[in-house]
């Protein structure tokens, strides 16, 4: 593949996540399908110089000015803590489909809070798959697409992050079959959040999860930083 939007052939490959289940990815290379921004994101703007402040000459007893004027020191104002204010998620910790948990996030050097919730597992058609050109490989599987919320609730702009790293669980708690997708796949879009993703603002994203047909996705992890996969995650049922 020669950059995000060349046009390519569709390809898979098939490995071994950590805990052993069974990932495969798809790159589907299709523009009108890739709904993802490729802006980048702006420059910061330049530090503008505290300013200095002065105290006036104390007045001697005898009512003359004695010695120059003194100036104060600067300290630079403290960063506002990326906090929600509430209390983040305990790996292991459990939510109902809805619920929202609180997050600290990070990706790369940004740094931040969100709230984030599980909203809904549909299941999909198999067909929704073909486009994708898996072939055997999914075969006898069903697609399921964990949709999730998340709001910034901290103080940290989030823009053109990725919230990923959820997985769709069975309804034994294992891991169900995840599908990566390199591009825009319509039904299951994952964008990275927007410009001026500030407190407040709230974003939709996507992940498929793959199961056979015998059985379902019914729940959901995130084991995104500082979170970790198996009972180091947190879960929604």
């Amino acid at each position: 593949m020669n950059g995000i939007h060349t046009r390519k052939r569709m390809w898979t490959l098939v490995g071994l996540a950590a805990v052993g289940a069974l990932t495969l990815t798809a790159c589907n290379d299709d523009p009108a399908a890739d709904t993802a921004s490729s802006t980048p994101p702006p420059a910061a703007a330049p530090t503008t110089p505290a300013a200095t402040a002065s105290t006036p000459a104390a007045a001697s007893p005898s009512g003359a000015a004695t010695g120059t004027p003194t100036t104060a020191p600067t300290t630079a104002p403290a960063a506002a803590p990326a906090t929600g204010g509430g209390t983040d998620a305990a790996p292991g910790q459990t939510f109902k489909i809805g619920q929202p948990a609180q997050v600290q996030f990070t990706s790369g050097s940004t740094k931040g809070v969100i709230a984030l919730s599980v909203t809904t597992i549909e299941a999909g058609d198999p067909a929704d798959l073909a486009a994708l050109k898996l072939g055997d490989k999914a075969k006898g599987l069903v697609p399921y697409y964990v949709r999730y919320s998340i709001t910034n609730t901290g103080t940290t702009d989030l823009a053109y992050t990725s919230v990923d790293h959820v997985k769709g669980l069975l309804p034994d708690g294992s891991e169900a079959q995840e599908l990566m997708i390199i591009g825009g796949f319509a039904k299951c879009a994952n964008p990275s959040l927007p410009k001026g993703f500030t407190n407040g603002q709230t974003a939709q994203g996507c992940a498929v999860a793959l199961a056979p047909a015998a059985t379902k996705v019914s729940g959901a992890e995130y084991w995104g930083a500082p979170y970790s996969l198996g009972k180091g995650a947190i879960f929604w049922k």
